[in-house]
């Protein structure tokens, strides 16, 4: 809030916090950063759950987020909520008072519990109603950094989350010193319904990085006028725009870390040489975040709570949903920027790791944003033939600076693929097939694995307006906006499991879905239908190895995410060691694959995290169990 500026209740904040000191309320405001975001030497501060129990009450709170005054759903009163550490195998039991006007619940994200124990009201219990209080109590199967938040309508978007760890039985493979919560959020001032509403209307509405004038001059000048304009005309013809990265942007998002805005630069202590444990966990309603701290390479030990081979990158791009535990070990007695950047570089987040309060590092400047491709259409090479422009994903600029065939990149027979096509699938030739992989018919396809792959099943409808015709296995690819960085970025095919996986049976049979979008009337689903439209849920037997491949018909990026089970996702690497996630971000125009193991009995969601994309129609509900033959999919 600018100097004089009145905030929604018509008051400065200058008198605002006035008017709290005088009512002995400053105390309790400051109350709403949650215990582990305070600057502390050590270990996060927690609520260690037990079978006897903790409680946790769900209230509408006035917080300040940057000078601004605004109402949000707290945890005890804190936004995030507070951190919960439990011990793996042992009961836990938690009551949660429900002190809204309405229906809340609370979902433990990733956390394999009885289904009635999940927390989607109408799908797996009723929800906790007004003045009610709901026992939880399930012991935890598994070990690692995980979450909680709310499952009901658009609450999350009001600050309805929290982190949770749960320590291992066992000890624990990661070796640190300290460790330390990174909440990544985004906050918003409106109304969530009233941003659903907008989007409905006008789903670029908060998109303020549209192409311009400026922009058809300068890919005139290197391509030529007949490309740009051929560029803008395909564009135009498919009535979008290659500047869709989010559907909400920092023109209404405030980028917060553990609940803060960048301008209070949350900070963690360290001291040289320490091994500091870093819980990434992305809470987002909308934004991916791309991480890094200039200065530090950063060791990416866990992955959705579970534990992998290290690897060590500079920068990682983190999904809606996804976690990532990541060990740092600063040499110097200097401080160090950690830089939290939106995907579609409308904003920032960060925080500082120094060996004393107080101190700062330089804040690196917002990257160039970054634009879909014809590649993200999934559109066939014919199709663009002779085409070389902005958003080609085929030139010099696309490719990070190198021309396409230095990146790596062959071209033949109307597809594209990776040059070295066995060592970036990695996929036996059997599992190609049976997931639709290699091209049919096309030479020196045979090999590739499901790199490229013509559409399937019809999957047009009301909530469907493109169809990827060119499907590729994108899991080695970076992630939009880091194409071109000269550094070491994260990928999917870096992750395997450390623990070897229990179940290695081959999968009995293969579900194929597409994800499905309409951008003009921002509408989501499954196979062209969103969720109202489905009737039946998609049904597995108990116990049995079932392979799903999502192919991705829109031109955004989906975090999947399934609860109850972990999906082993088919990246390249040793059945045994494929890495385990309870989320996974699919690409544009892209195909891939996961096996899951059906040990959970009950119904359970299976959506997209993207809060306004499953609130719009994109989930499905998975039933495990022995369902009638009879009229089964």
């Amino acid at each position: 809030m600018a100097k004089g500026e009145r905030g929604p209740y018509g008051l400065t904040r200058r008198r605002f916090l006035q008017v709290m000191t005088g009512l002995g309320l400053l105390g309790s405001w400051h109350s709403l950063m949650p215990a582990y975001a305070r600057p502390v030497g050590g270990q996060a501060t927690a609520l260690r759950v037990t079978d006897s129990g903790v409680d946790l009450a769900i209230a509408r709170t006035t917080i300040d987020i940057g000078g601004r005054v605004g109402s949000a759903l707290t945890i005890n009163g804190t936004v995030p909520g507070p951190l919960l550490r439990f011990r793996e195998g042992e009961w836990a039991t938690l009551r949660v008072t429900n002190r809204l006007e309405e229906m809340t619940t609370l979902h433990w994200h990733g956390l394999r519990v009885p289904q009635d124990m999940d927390g989607v009201a109408g799908l797996s219990f009723p929800g906790i109603k007004p003045g009610e209080t709901f026992t939880y109590r399930f012991r935890p199967k598994q070990n690692g950094t995980y979450w909680y938040h709310s499952h009901q309508g658009l609450q999350e978007q009001l600050g309805h989350y929290a982190p949770l760890i749960i320590e291992p039985a066992a000890a624990d493979p990661v070796a640190y010193d300290r460790e330390y919560i990174v909440f990544l959020s985004d906050w918003t001032f409106e109304d969530p319904e009233a941003v659903l509403g907008k989007l409905k209307k006008q789903s670029d509405y908060y998109n303020f990085q549209q192409r311009t004038l400026g922009d058809l001059l300068r890919d005139a000048q290197r391509y030529g006028w007949r490309a740009a304009l051929q560029d803008r005309a395909m564009w135009g013809r498919m009535r979008m725009s290659p500047a869709d990265i989010a559907d909400v942007t920092g023109y209404a998002y405030t980028y917060l870390l553990n609940g803060l805005p960048p301008q209070d630069n949350w900070t963690a202590l360290f001291r040289p040489g320490e091994r500091v444990r870093l819980r990434f966990i992305n809470g987002a309603a909308s934004t991916f975040f791309n991480v890094r701290i200039p200065g530090l390479p950063l060791t990416v030990v866990q992955a959705d709570g579970q534990n992998i081979q290290p690897v060590t990158v500079d920068e990682f791009q983190i999904a809606v949903a996804e976690t990532y535990d990541v060990i740092v070990q600063p040499q110097e007695e200097r401080a160090y920027t950690l830089f939290a950047e939106a995907m579609d570089r409308s904003g920032y987040t960060r925080a500082t790791l120094a060996p004393r309060l107080g101190m700062s590092a330089p804040i690196p400047p917002l990257r160039e944003r970054p634009l879909r491709t014809m590649i993200d259409m999934g559109m066939e090479m014919e199709e663009m033939d002779g085409m070389a422009m902005p958003g080609m994903a085929m030139g010099e600029e696309a490719m990070g600076g190198h021309a396409a065939g230095e990146a790596g990149m062959t071209m033949g027979d109307g597809a594209m693929a990776p040059a070295d096509q066995g060592a970036v699938s990695g996929i036996p030739k059997n599992e190609a097939a049976m997931s639709g992989g290699a091209h049919a018919g096309m030479p020196g396809m045979e090999q590739a694995g499901p790199i490229v792959a013509r559409h399937g099943p019809d999957t047009h409808g009301p909530a469907n307006s493109t169809v990827a015709t060119v499907q590729r296995n994108r899991l080695s690819e970076r992630g939009a906006g880091l194409e071109q960085v000269e550094h070491r970025v994260l990928v999917y095919t870096d992750l395997k499991s450390l623990e070897p996986n229990t179940d290695l049976r081959p999968p009995g049979r293969e579900i194929e879905f597409h994800l499905t979008g309409n951008m003009e009337t921002f509408m989501w689903g499954f196979d062209g239908k969103k969720f109202s439209e489905v009737k039946e849920p998609i049904f597995l037997d108990y116990g049995e190895r079932v392979r799903i491949t999502l192919v991705n018909d829109t031109m955004m990026e989906h975090p999947m995410h399934l609860h109850g089970m972990f999906k082993e996702i088919l990246n390249g690497a040793e059945p045994a060691h494929r890495p385990r996630k309870h989320t996974i971000s699919v690409k544009p125009a892209e195909r891939l694959s996961f096996d899951i193991t059906a040990d959970a009995p009950g119904n359970w969601a299976f959506h997209c995290h993207l809060l306004y994309h499953m609130e719009a129609g994109m989930l499905r509900v998975v039933n495990v169990g022995l369902p009638p033959q009879e009229g089964r999919p």
